[in-house]
Formats: C-alpha cells, sequence, structure tokens
C-alpha cells in the first residue's frame, strides 16, 4: 500500500458560499457556536485572522475522543474562495507524517459547492485512510450550511 495519498469529497451547501469561505479563511474561531458538538474551540496561537502563514489551534471531537490539532494557514486564494491549511502538531499527526487540508467553494448561481480534499502521507502500512476525518469535515460543512439558512 502507498503510504502517500489524496482524499477528495464534495458537499453542495444552499447557504451563502462567500460567506462560508470567510469563515474558514477569517473567522473559524466562530465555527464551534455553528459546530459545537463538533468543534469545541479554534484560537489564535501565532499571526492573525486570515493571514497565511498563521498558526490556529482546534479543539475538536472526533469518532467520539477530544482531539486537538495545530494548523498554519499555507494558502488563500480569494478568486478560487481556496483556503489550505497544514497540520503542524497534534492528534493527527500521530497516524499521519504530513497532512494538508484544502477547502474550496465553487458558486454557480444558487448552488454552491464545497470541496474538501486531503493530501498526506501515513505513517505507516497500519494506518487507515482519513476517511472518518473527511465525513467529519463534510459534518461541520453542514452544520455551517444550517446555522446560516
Amino acid at each position: 500500500m502507498p503510504l502517500s495519498g489524496m482524499l477528495v469529497k464534495q458537499v453542495t451547501i444552499k447557504s451563502d458560499g462567500d460567506v462560508f469561505h470567510e469563515i474558514l479563511r477569517s473567522r473559524p474561531h466562530h465555527i464551534s457556536e455553528m459546530s459545537p458538538d463538533s468543534i469545541k474551540g479554534v484560537d489564535l496561537h501565532e499571526g492573525e485572522w486570515g493571514v497565511v502563514g498563521s498558526v490556529i489551534n482546534v479543539d475538536f471531537i472526533h469518532d467520539g475522543k477530544a482531539k486537538v490539532a495545530k494548523e498554519v494557514i499555507e494558502a488563500i486564494d480569494e478568486e478560487k474562495k481556496l483556503v489550505c491549511y497544514k497540520v503542524i502538531g497534534g492528534d493527527i499527526l500521530e497516524a499521519y507524517k504530513t497532512f494538508l487540508l484544502t477547502v474550496q467553494v465553487e458558486t454557480k448561481e444558487e448552488e454552491n459547492l464545497v470541496t474538501w480534499t486531503f493530501h498526506y502521507e501515513k505513517l505507516n502500512d497500519n494506518i487507515d485512510d482519513p476517511n472518518s476525518l473527511m465525513d467529519f469535515c463534510l459534518a461541520v460543512t453542514k452544520d455551517i450550511e444550517k446555522h446560516h439558512l
């Protein structure tokens, strides 16, 4: 089995795509209010909200367990409504050597398509692909959507 992989999933949301992008880019600390069962808190560790190079800490519940992820904002593309985070610490790195999350919003008339992409490298062959983590991100996406409808 290859240790490196990519996982891509898409979900359509009815809420405003620009608002969704803005939340993930500049106001991730508000997600805990929109998805309180999944996201317990997002704190700014270094830098400024919505600025490439800034570091955030995310406290979340995944598979029934409290976890933490320390992430640096790697890229922001306003035109493509894309934000990329690189995990630099926390529970995810207990299974993965590298882990990059990219979220992009495509707006087409009334529909907004949210695409989550994971690029990762497992520590060993015994590690599963991050499907449950992807399901978690899709569930949080739907929570954000419900909050804004």
